[in-house]
This record gives structure tokens, C-alpha cells and sequence, in this order.
């Protein structure tokens, strides 16, 4: 294939100044916050509607989430082979790609969620067949809204991901919020406002992401962007171009789904601990997610950089913004960290729970904490951005292999053969685990063999 007129040769310098880079992380810094915050919100507005619902939305989350993390690798893995033609100067190949990666996204999406609900009973028998039937009837009216919005998701998620390419992430931040305003709104209305049960949690949660999916794919419809989604009827597919994406998109679905399993596993194994031990957890994971949000902004950032560089082959550029991004995402990972370090007590007095959890609690979001200010880059911001330069299966293979034999393994034996219990897991997950990957995705780094996983013409 022939490079587009006036493209870079292969080392040309890819110019990012911190203005830019600033422009593209801030908003996805909010937009994680934002996550988060409206979460936090919803499990609130949740816990008004009684156990049942409690247990069901938790549930079957569990699952959506297994797809979202898939469909949000995949189309990470589609951006970054846009982000690599941008860098060699190739627009028609970057914006065809987008065009690949929303038709891939929607199609398999589209067969998942089928799938989802020809197996729905199956499914829910095998994995909670052995709850209370109230929950079980919560979750199958919840699991039968909720699962429609598979494809709604999905797409949104690519469509965010070919914003950041653009680097025009405050769109994808202003989505967001239409989004999340229409869920908590939705919530509010439908619960406090009509009464409704967990059909009320649920219809929200399936405008919004329909509403979504809608305006931002209507943004990528407009031919001015540099990246735009041309009517479907000029679709041309073009194989060369699937094959890249999959090449990127399919290892890091397999990772996300993977971690997402992992995570099941430890949530079966902490179950059978003290009811301390379980509370104790929950408050964890809230917290967890607030350590962890500003890295994971820099991280979709640096990867939208990364690709670039790639794609221009100017590696010695890539390492430099990798060494600015980690300085930058250990301080503001440092900052957030010991600012909930210092509100632990009074966070805990919002809890108020017992004596023991509070405990637990306190230890377990320590360890977490300052896990995420001393590993946590080197883990997982390092690679994500090999695998925008086009190293997924490398980091694919590292991450499972020590999610299953370092998270998994080790929180068996600290956890309930030592008898440690939650505060076992999270040693075996943000010390053990994150330090195995951080050592050996350093050594990748430093060895240089990413730099050589480009995608092909």
C-alpha cells in the first residue's frame, strides 16, 4: 500500500506540547471522576428500593461489565491502529479503520447480546441459581432490560475511543454526561418519583446508553472531522484493515474479559469469609476505584500518543512522552491517594459499620492505596501503551498469566489457607500481582521488542 502524499518517513518526530496533552488528559481525568461519582450515586438511589434489588442489579452487572470491558478493549484496540495511521499520515486508512471498528463492534454486539438472551435462562440458573427467588425474579426483570443495551455500549465506547484518536476527548466527556445525567435522573424519577421496583434501575440505565450511542455517532457522521463514519452504504471492506484491529482488539478483549473473570473468582472466594470480611471488601472496590481513576485518564491519553509515535516510527518520541506521562500520572495518583488516605476515618464514618469491618476496611484500602501511588504505572499505564504501539498479545499473555497464578493463586493461599482473609486477596492482587507485571513489563520496556509490533501495511 502506498503512503499518502506528504506522509512522514519512518522516525519522523510526532509534536505533542503539554497544552495538548493537558487538552486531551483533563477531560478524561473528569469523565473517569464522573464514572465513579455517578456509580457511587446510582448504588445509593439502589439501596432505596430494598435487598432484593440490591442483590440483582449487583449480579447481573457482574455480567454487563464482562461485556463492557471487552467492547471497550476491542475498541481501544481499534483507535490505537487509527492513532497509527494518523502518525504515518495516512487519513484515508485512519478514518477507514474507524469505519471497521464500529461495523466490527456493532455486528459482534449484536451477536453477543442475542446470545445473551437465548441462554438467559441457562445463564442465570448456572450463575445464581442459588439465590433467594425474590432475587432471582429481580434479576431476570433487570437482566431483560439491562442486557438490550449491549449494543448501545459498545458502540459508544468505540465512538469515544475515535474521539480520543482525534484527540478531541471533551467530547467524549460532554457525552458522558448527557449519559449519566439521563441514568441519575432517570433513577431519581422512576424510584423516588413513580415507585418502580428494579425496572426502575434498568430503563434508565438502557436510554441512556441508547441516547448516547446515538449523539456520538451522529458527531462521527461529520465529514470535517478528521476521522468520520461515511454513510453505510460506501462501506468498502477492506481486510488488510479488519486484520489490524483484530490483531489489537481481540488480545485485549480476551485480557479485560479475563480480569473481569478473575475478579468473579476472588468476589466467590471472599464470600466465604466473615460478613466483616465481605463489607469490608465493598467498601474496598468504592475506594479502589477512586485510587485508581487519574491513572487510568493518563493512560487512555498516553495511549492516544503512543500510536502516533508508532505509527511514525519515532520510538525515541514515544519513550520520552511514556517517561512524561508516568511522572505525570504518579503525581496526580500520589495527590489523590493521600488525600483519601487523610479522609479515611471520616469516609468510614460514613459508613458506620462495625467495628471489625471498619478494620478490615481501613487495612485493605491502605494496602490498595499505596499499591496504586508505588506500582500501579509501571502495571498497567506502561502497558497500554506497548499495546497501542502494537504489543497486545505480549501483554496479553503476561497479564493473565499473573492475574491467575499470582491475584488468583496467591489470594487462595493467603486468604483462606493462612487464614488472612480480604486483607490475603488484596496483598496477592495490589502487591503481588501488580508487582510481577510491573517488573516484567519494565524489562519488555527497557528491551525494546515493543517498538517492533507496529501494524503491517
Amino acid at each position: 500500500m502506498e503512503r499518502e502524499s506528504g506522509g512522514p518517513r519512518q522516525g519522523d518526530p510526532v509534536a505533542f506540547t503539554n497544552r495538548q496533552l493537558m487538552a486531551l488528559i483533563g477531560p478524561l481525568f473528569f469523565e473517569q471522576f464522573l464514572a465513579i461519582a455517578v456509580g457511587l450515586a446510582d448504588s445509593l438511589m439502589v439501596s432505596s428500593v430494598g435487598d432484593a434489588a440490591i442483590s440483582a442489579v449487583s449480579l447481573v452487572d457482574s455480567i454487563s461489565a464482562l461485556m463492557i470491558y471487552i467492547f471497550s478493549a476491542m475498541a481501544a484496540g481499534g483507535a490505537a491502529v487509527a492513532g497509527q495511521y494518523i502518525g504515518r499520515r495516512e487519513s484515508r486508512n485512519a478514518s477507514d479503520a474507524c469505519q471497521h471498528l464500529m461495523v466490527l463492534l456493532a455486528a459482534s454486539s449484536v451477536v453477543i447480546t442475542a446470545v445473551l438472551y437465548l441462554f438467559r435462562r441457562g445463564i442465570l440458573t448456572v450463575l445464581f441459581g442459588q439465590v433467594d427467588p425474590e432475587v432471582m425474579a429481580a434479576s431476570d426483570t433487570y437482566y431483560g432490560i439491562v442486557m438490550a443495551s449491549i449494543p448501545a455500549i459498545a458502540l459508544y465506547n468505540g465512538g469515544a475511543a475515535v474521539f480520543r484518536a482525534m484527540g478531541r476527548s471533551d467530547l467524549s466527556l460532554n457525552v458522558s454526561l448527557l449519559m449519566n445525567g439521563i441514568n441519575v435522573a432517570g433513577n431519581a424519577l422512576l424510584i423516588f418519583g413513580l415507585g418502580m421496583d428494579v425496572s426502575g434501575v434498568a430503563i434508565p440505565t438502557l436510554v441512556s446508553r441508547i441516547v448516547a450511542a446515538a449523539v456520538i455517532l451522529a458527531f462521527l457522521a461529520n465529514p470535517a472531522l478528521p476521522l468520520s463514519l461515511a454513510p453505510p452504504r460506501e462501506f468498502t471492506f477492506r481486510p488488510v484493515l479488519m486484520r489490524n484491529i483484530l490483531s489489537l482488539g481481540i488480545p485485549g478483549g480476551i485480557e479485560n474479559g479475563m480480569f473481569q473473570l478473575g475478579r468473579l473468582v476472588l468476589y466467590s472466594l471472599i464470600s466465604t469469609f466473615s460478613t466483616a470480611a465481605v463489607t469490608a471488601n465493598a467498601i474496598g472496590n468504592t475506594l479502589g476505584n477512586f485510587h485508581c481513576f487519574a491513572g487510568q485518564a493518563v493512560s487512555l491519553g498516553s495511549a492516544v500518543v503512543v500510536s502516533q509515535c508508532a505509527g511514525a516510527g519515532a520510538f525515541d518520541q514515544a519513550r520520552r512522552y511514556i517517561r512524561k506521562l508516568s511522572l505525570w500520572a504518579y503525581g496526580l495518583m500520589i495527590g489523590v491517594n493521600l488525600l483519601l488516605l487523610a479522609l479515611l476515618s471520616p469516609i468510614m464514618g460514613i459508613y458506620a459499620v462495625s467495628p471489625e469491618a471498619e478494620r478490615l476496611a481501613v487495612m485493605v484500602a491502605v494496602i490498595h492505596g499505596v499499591a496504586s501511588m508505588v506500582i500501579w504505572v509501571p502495571s498497567f499505564l506502561l502497558p497500554a501503551c506497548m499495546r497501542s504501539a502494537g504489543d497486545a498479545r505480549f501483554t496479553m499473555v503476561v497479564s493473565m498469566l499473573s492475574m491467575w497464578l499470582c491475584r488468583v493463586f496467591f489470594a487462595y493461599i493467603l486468604g483462606k489457607t493462612l487464614g488472612y482473609g480480604v486483607v490475603g486477596v488484596y496483598v496477592a492482587h495490589a502487591v503481588l500481582d501488580w508487582t510481577v507485571r510491573s517488573v516484567v513489563f519494565l524489562l519488555r520496556y527497557r528491551g525494546g521488542a515493543w517498538t517492533r509490533k507496529a501494524i503491517s501495511e
